[in-house]
């Protein structure tokens, strides 16, 4: 038998259901999520750090869990909701069930919920400060102000709480039917030929197996980490990956991009990367009412007019008016219009607000990776 749970928003509505991982309580921005698929991966995504994730889809954790669809060491976000908790886990690569799982990691999670109602509200009123409480004597006053108290994700800079703590490298590729993940290539060298300094804003795991598919060793450096140093570690391209929290209070990282685009290095953005990059060649960036959040996105390349499905998640765009001579965009949301892509004219430079790398996808606008490399190519 499940304890009771209560989700409380700042608005003062509140959803009473059943706890499905640990007692106790959490707050942070909710959001909706539409993905069928991949809850795992959602889970373990840094850029949700702070916020408490409701998916949409009904029917939650059917296929278990397991430490190779993980995109970062643990759960990254602040709490979960769904309507129903599957009573059953099938599948041929699962460990360990969800509920399990969130308890492992010490997260609250609630079910039972009428999340479609959830989902109205933050779409009418936009994204709401949140509380979960879970376990006995639940207390809603106490839940409510938490909820208000939570100073929301607006000049907080989340990018360097979950950087690493210190540079790594990188060279295992993506996991294959039948195989798993894969052993380092060898000889190193002759596979990996090219050398790519990643920047750890709260990276997802896929997005480095991808790099090393196209030929990369990959050295992952921490959010903070100078623009020389990096310059000085003879690279082919730069990296900046995705992250959490608002990316104009990134000073740092603006200021060490900046550097690195001026020297002509290929780069390549992808999120908070994406914002960022834009950040460091002049333009800003604003909150958005509700974010994207999902798998099911389209977008549209301009210089084609060709439409691909995407992966988003981000809470944050670039500003449509603030955008510097050279830097034009390449790709658009076909939900609201806001900026998907940029580029630089002057530098090889270029960025993409949603997911190529998504696991389990989509993988449309995978060949973005392509782009990078062969802007690498040509910087040899």
């Amino acid at each position: 038998m499940h304890k009771p749970a209560l989700l409380a928003l700042e608005d003062g509505s509140l959803f009473w259901g059943e706890s499905v991982g640990m007692d106790g309580q959490c707050v942070g921005e909710v959001v909706f999520n539409t993905s069928i698929t991949g809850y795992q991966e959602i889970l373990t995504d840094p850029s949700y750090c702070r916020q408490i994730v409701a998916l949409t889809y009904p029917h939650i954790g059917n296929v278990g869990v397991n430490e190779e669809d993980e995109e970062s060491a643990g759960i990254q976000v602040a709490g979960l909701v769904i309507r129903e908790l599957s009573p059953v886990v099938s599948n041929f690569r699962s460990q360990s069930s969800l509920s399990d799982y969130l308890r492992k990691n010490n997260k609250v999670a609630i079910a039972g919920i009428d999340t479609r109602r959830l989902t109205r509200i933050l779409r009418d009123k936009g994204s709401q400060n949140g509380c979960i409480s879970a376990g006995d004597n639940i207390d809603e006053t106490a839940a409510l102000a938490a909820a208000r108290e939570f100073p929301g994700l607006k000049n907080m800079d989340l990018a360097k709480e979950v950087t690493t703590a210190q540079s790594y490298q990188w060279t295992q590729g993506t996991w294959i039917l039948g195989e798993g993940l894969p052993a380092t290539p060898q000889p190193l060298a002759e596979k990996l030929p090219y050398h790519v300094v990643a920047y750890d804003f709260g990276v997802k795991r896929n997005i480095l197996r991808m790099l090393v598919d196209r030929g990369c060793r990959v050295s992952v450096v921490p959010a903070q980490t100078p623009a020389q140093q990096v310059l000085d570690m003879k690279a082919h391209g730069v990296f900046l990956s995705n992250g959490p929290g608002d990316p104009e209070p990134c000073t740092y990282a603006i200021e060490a991009i900046r550097t690195i685009v001026n020297s002509g290095m290929p780069v390549f953005g992808i999120c908070l990367g994406h914002q960022l990059l834009s950040l460091a060649s002049g333009a800003s960036t604003v909150k958005m009412k509700f974010g994207h959040h999902g798998a099911n996105h389209p977008v549209q390349d301009l210089a084609t007019g060709q439409v691909m499905i995407t992966s988003q998640n981000h809470g944050f765009a670039v500003d449509e008016n603030s955008l510097p001579d050279n830097l034009v965009v390449t790709h658009r949301s076909l939900f609201d219009s806001s900026i998907q892509g940029v580029r630089r004219t002057d530098k090889p430079a270029f960025s993409f607000q949603g997911h190529p790398e998504a696991s389990p996808g989509p993988h449309d606008i995978a060949m973005l990776f392509d782009k990078f490399i062969d802007a690498i190519k040509a910087g040899k």
